[in-house]
């Protein structure tokens, strides 16, 4: 059902602590804080330990997927998304926050945005477990454009799909950058990198993060550290970074997982 199923679950939990370290920090510009460890309240006013739409929307990829042995059901998924958005299902209390205009507005809809200005990084943050799958570039767009149905977003996540199936393979960080499209990204200062809700500012961004450090919960640090779209840019960073790291001694930290809320959730949707 899926390729690369025992680091599903690694991947999955790299993409909720990622979220829930940058949920905090969110919107706060770089220079005025400084993420060392996961931390509650701030911007959202939520517990340590709390996720947002970025891993709500993933867990509802994944158990589509699940739900339909590894094959794409566009159809099934956007219900899910709906589901999400308007019961609460895949959210933490059933307490959905940070999702969207892009988002809520496609799904209301029923048809994704594909204006010039609906390039945000609400499809890449939840497209990682298509990697998993033998998905095709074009199913890839095709669970891009639910909500993102620009030639921009869904071209970026097919790019972060191939970067992930590149680690899975065993490909080190700057080998899947390069694969993605983005080779030399680790060469650049991070004054040059920018982190904003764009899309193509956060998927550059998250390989910045990825290949400019040795360890999970660096390469988060760095994405949180980076300031503005905080959350998004640490959960799609977290995703490969678990990936890469899973059963070495740059793992996700054991007490960052033990702070996570909401792993009953995130178990109820994995394979077993």
């Amino acid at each position: 059902m899926f390729q690369h199923q025992a680091l599903l679950r690694p991947a999955i939990y790299g993409v909720a602590v990622g979220d829930a370290l940058g949920v905090p920090y969110e919107f706060m510009a770089r220079g005025g804080f400084r993420c060392t460890d996961m931390v509650g309240y701030g911007s959202h006013r939520q517990p340590a330990g709390t996720w947002s739409d970025d891993t709500s929307m993933t867990l509802a990829t994944v158990d589509s997927l699940r739900q339909n042995d590894g094959r794409v059901d566009v159809d099934d998924m956007r219900r899910r998304f709906v589901m999400w958005l308007c019961d609460g299902m895949y959210a933490i209390d059933g307490n959905v926050f940070d999702c969207g205009i892009t988002v809520r507005e496609a799904l209301r809809r029923g048809v994704g945005r594909d204006g010039e200005r609906s390039n945000g990084n609400g499809s890449l943050m939840r497209i990682l477990p298509l990697a998993f799958t033998d998905a095709s570039d074009d199913e890839v767009r095709a669970v891009s454009a639910i909500t993102h149905a620009h030639a921009t977003s869904m071209d970026a996540c097919v790019a972060y799909v191939h970067a992930a199936r590149a680690l899975l393979e065993g490909a080190g960080p700057r080998e899947a950058a390069t694969t993605a499209g983005y080779a030399g990204i680790w060469e650049r200062p991070a004054s040059a990198v920018r982190s904003t809700g764009y899309v193509l500012h956060t998927l550059p961004a998250a390989l910045w993060c990825l290949t400019t450090t040795g360890s999970y919960a660096d390469c988060v640090r760095a994405a949180v550290n980076l300031g503005d779209d905080t959350d998004t840019t640490a959960a799609v960073a977290g995703g490969l970074a678990a990936i890469r790291y899973h059963g070495g001694s740059g793992d996700v930290p054991r007490d960052w997982m033990g702070r996570l809320r909401g792993r009953e959730i995130i178990e109820s949707v994995l394979p077993a």
